[in-house]
């Protein structure tokens, strides 16, 4: 037995999106007992099969490096704290919008 990732995706501009998995001896049985689990109800109308043992994992150590770069996260809340401080140092206590 194999065990497949099920994909399902309305028809639009809508992504694939992860559904379930399944196990079945070969990859035309899993289309089939795909389609009788999870498409019964008319859930999508496109369908992705991946083969388990077909997907590229990245572990922990992998995806490591890129954890710690505060730089690259927006934190809306700092910018707007910060704007604040320079026009209240250059005499504009009020921001956009605001009445004096």
């Amino acid at each position: 037995m194999r065990r497949y990732e099920v994909f399902l995706k309305k028809d639009g501009k809508d992504e694939y999106r992860h559904a379930g998995s399944l196990d079945a001896p070969d990859d035309g049985m899993a289309l089939l007992l795909a389609r009788e689990s999870y498409l019964r109800r008319a859930e999508g109308d496109r369908l992705w099969l991946v083969d388990r043992d077909h997907i590229i994992v990245g572990d922990g150590e992998f995806v490591a490096p890129n954890a710690d770069k505060p730089h690259r996260h927006n934190d809306g809340e700092r910018i707007a704290a910060r704007r604040k401080k320079l026009r209240a140092e250059a005499g504009q206590d009020t921001g956009p919008g605001e009445v004096r």
